[in-house]
């Protein structure tokens, strides 16, 4: 047997926040991300998978026509992702991303004059209202976007460019802070 045991260690965990009364950046805990594909021609999944996710403290996040997001800040045990993903079927399959995603938190009055900078996405609260998603690119990084609040957007991004990113929206985030 291998004495080699893998330790997690949080992608951004050596990241300061970034903050001044205008805007606050924020690595988000790297808790449970898990992503739900509906099965063809399923209807009506969404109060299903608010359902699911409430039980749990979860939120439910749109990614695109079929997919979702279900995401908390604490890690999933396994047991609960397997009863997730039971419950899930035959509607729909989920996959544990937990470990392959990383959530960031951008907030404050200039939250989004600082996004703006990194994406082409119509921001503004009319065209993109809280509980709005979108998967865009920010520079070159492909990411989820969610308007969590009136002034707060949480990104998902895979953990290999998480660490770019933070280093982006930190250079986007200098003129406000």
């Amino acid at each position: 047997m291998s004495e080699f045991r893998p330790i997690l260690r949080p992608v951004l965990g050596t990241k300061q926040t970034v903050s001044s009364a205008t805007l606050k950046l924020s690595p988000l805990p790297e808790g449970t991300i898990i992503h739900v594909l509906a099965r063809p021609g399923e209807e009506d999944i969404v109060p299903f998978l608010g359902s699911l996710a409430k039980a749990a403290q979860h939120a439910v996040r749109p990614v695109s026509p079929g997919h979702w997001f279900i995401v908390g800040e604490e890690p999933m045990p396994h047991q609960e992702v397997k009863s997730l993903f039971a419950a899930l079927e035959p509607r729909a399959t989920g996959v544990d991303q937990s470990h392959g995603r990383v959530r960031i938190r951008i907030e404050g009055k200039m939250a989004s004059r600082a996004l703006s900078k990194g994406t082409g996405l119509d921001l503004d609260p009319s065209a993109f209202p809280v509980g709005q998603s979108a998967v865009t690119l920010i520079g070159h990084i492909a990411a989820h976007i969610t308007r969590v609040g009136s002034e707060a957007f949480e990104i998902i991004v895979l953990r290999g460019f998480a660490e770019t990113l933070w280093d982006d929206l930190a250079r986007m985030s200098l003129e406000f802070c």
